[in-house]
């Protein structure tokens, strides 16, 4: 069996948490944290981790999940542009497949899933300093608050995709 690594990029909320959500996942072999920017009215940087993973160790469709239940995927608030809710994608190939696995999801949230898939065009790097974030200080009170709860939920329903003992 081999071992086809792919890469996405996932924006929705604080690129710390999200770092953290994705580094928690069996599968992942590296996430990125910084800023990405699309095309046309998505053209400024959003907050965002580009993850790259093993698509034989983690389905698809268990990332796409994951995003959408540790950001505000329902939710169309007024940081929206700092807190772009997305899905970069790379190939082309996947983007009707993204989109599936969205409304698919779509009967299990109570609202409608604003999250757009959307080409990746560029991406800057965050502040060495602020990159892995949560690995660096869980227990300063951003990573109590915010963080913490998030990779709970993942322990306790994605238990099987997730790196925990």
């Amino acid at each position: 069996m081999s071992n086809i690594i792919s890469k996405l990029g996932f924006g929705g909320g604080c690129h710390w948490c999200t770092e953290a959500v994705f580094q928690a996942l069996k599968g992942v072999l590296e996430v990125e944290q910084g800023y990405i920017a699309s095309n046309l009215e998505n053209e400024t940087f959003s907050e965002a981790v580009l993850v790259h993973f093993s698509s034989v160790e983690i389905p698809l469709k268990i990332l796409v999940e994951i995003h959408l239940r540790t950001h505000k995927s329902t939710s169309n608030h007024s940081f929206r542009n700092k807190y772009r809710s997305a899905i970069y994608f790379f190939e082309a190939a996947v983007i009707e497949e993204l989109k599936c696995i969205i409304d698919e999801l779509q009967s299990e949230f109570d609202n409608p899933i604003i999250t757009k898939v959307l080409p990746f065009k560029e991406f800057k790097p965050s502040r060495e300093e602020i990159q892995n974030y949560y690995l660096k200080n869980p227990n300063k009170p951003f990573c109590n608050t915010y963080i913490s709860p998030k990779l709970k939920m993942l322990k306790d329903q994605f238990f099987e995709h997730t790196n925990s003992k």
